[in-house]
């Protein structure tokens, strides 16, 4: 073989080289084609994609306390979405949604999305979350929609710790403070700013100014005699 072959087969051999190189790196920076899946989980019906699940517990195993469910929502649809209920199969424990607001539906707007949990977001308490759910597993949750219906996947449980320390049960809404009552405590100003019933300090001067009246009466008298 002659030099100029040589090195043509030799250059040939070196592109070939490269491009399975580079096809190796594009699965391996691609999830994919290699099946894996994201550190929170995700999955998607219809037009509904739920992404960021996770099951946050008390930041420390020995604290008892609520957990909560974490999650985005997206609605890539064109009508709004209400998260009706989120369930944990498998387990008793009950689930308390909150709107973002305070009060009301859990809505997903039409194109739009919402975040459960974290400060100012919708929430979703677990009231027994020791219970429920242990740190490190795996544990089911059904998204009930109002047009699209229940969406399950396995959301992996970790501690309200590092970044999920922000979206945690720590950083649950607290209750408002009750409102002051109106009626007025013992020993309090209310009696002393009472009023004062007629007949007591103001009738003497009453009366001395119809004494003074009386004596004005006989002046009266003397003066017609003198006439």
């Amino acid at each position: 073989m002659s030099r100029s072959l040589r090195h043509g087969a030799l250059a040939a051999t070196a592109i070939a080289f490269s491009i399975v190189s580079l096809s190796a790196c594009a699965a391996g920076n691609n999830a994919e084609s290699l099946q894996v899946r994201p550190d929170n989980a995700a999955t998607s019906v219809g037009t509904v994609k739920v992404q960021n699940v996770n099951v946050i517990t008390q930041a420390e195993p020995e604290d008892e306390g609520p957990s909560v469910v974490s999650a985005t929502l997206f609605n890539d649809g064109t009508e709004a979405e209400v998260l009706e209920s989120i369930t944990l199969p498998g387990t008793d424990a009950q689930v308390k949604l909150q709107a973002a607001r305070g009060k009301g539906p859990i809505e997903i707007p039409a194109g739009g999305q919402i975040v459960l949990g974290g400060k100012g977001n919708a929430t979703a308490v677990i009231e027994k979350g020791r219970e429920a759910a242990q740190d490190g597993n795996i544990q089911q949750v059904v998204f009930k929609l109002s047009r699209t219906g229940d969406v399950g996947l396995g959301a992996t449980v970790v501690p309200a710790t590092g970044y999920y320390k922000d979206f945690g049960p720590g950083t649950l809404p607290e209750a408002p403070a009750p409102k002051p009552s109106n009626t007025p405590t013992p020993g309090g100003s209310a009696t002393p700013e009472t009023p004062a019933t007629p007949g007591t300090e103001e009738s003497p001067a009453a009366g001395t100014e119809q004494q003074e009246g009386t004596e004005g009466a006989p002046e009266t008298g003397t003066a017609g005699t003198t006439g």
